[in-house]
């Protein structure tokens, strides 16, 4: 899909051992080395609707400033990697907060965050600035709501870990109400499509609402000028 110049490219979903089948990368490309039971989605198809309003609206608007950046679906429990131009370098399944809501309640980064009442374990939506960091245990992560204490991160090891991993390859978003507030996904997605674009960069991460319509938090797109 051409969008004021710029191109939402199309994207192959990939099996693995540990890779959800609903996770796709742009090094999936090679045609050769995918399963024959994956099926190649049609240019731009693996974006919901919402998702590929914002992208399309950051992108003519140059919102992310020609900045790589992330849209979060939270209704759809997808995350959606762009470079700076536009292109999808990837989707997959995301974890998200335990609790609906749109909104962070105040101080609740504050403290130990694992003492964070159910109702307050929600990932707030709306544009984000992001910048790589480090946990506490210097695991490489990507912050978008400092204050919050909320980044884009992978699985970690524990006892979660299983159910974690059973939940981001089920077939319906219904059971990745898993986190604190953060957006979890697959190691492999992480390295592959998250550290090399948002971890070395700052960017914009875009969390769409759940409880209202996209566009009433996200500005309409203007029509694009006609070149002369």
């Amino acid at each position: 899909m051409q969008f004021g110049g710029m191109a939402l490219l199309g994207l192959v979903v990939v099996a693995g051992s540990l890779v959800s089948p609903r996770v796709a990368t742009a090094a999936s490309l090679d045609i050769a080395a995918v399963p024959p039971a994956v099926h190649l989605s049609e240019p731009a198809a693996a974006l919901t609707a919402d998702a590929r309003y914002v992208a399309e609206w950051a992108l003519q608007s140059n919102d992310n400033q020609h900045r790589p950046f992330a849209v979060v679906d939270k209704k759809a429990a997808r995350i959606y990697v762009f470079d700076a131009e536009g292109r999808v370098l990837g989707a997959a399944n995301a974890l998200l907060g335990q609790a609906p809501g749109d909104h962070s309640v105040p101080g609740v980064g504050d403290g130990d965050v694992n003492r964070i009442p159910l109702a307050d374990r929600t990932t707030p939506a709306g544009r984000f600035e992001s910048q790589p960091g480090r946990n506490l245990g210097g695991e490489a992560i990507v912050w978008f709501d400092y204050n919050a204490a909320l980044a884009i991160h992978r699985v970690r090891p524990g006892a979660s870990q299983g159910q974690r991993l059973e939940r981001l390859a089920s077939g319906t978003p219904a059971d990745n109400r898993a986190s604190l507030g953060c957006v979890v996904v697959l190691p492999e997605f992480y390295d592959s499509v998250v550290q090399p674009t948002l971890g070395q960069h700052r960017g914009v991460v875009y969390v769409l609402p759940e409880l209202q319509p996209v566009q009433a938090m996200f500005g309409a797109p203007q029509p694009v000028a006609q070149q002369r």
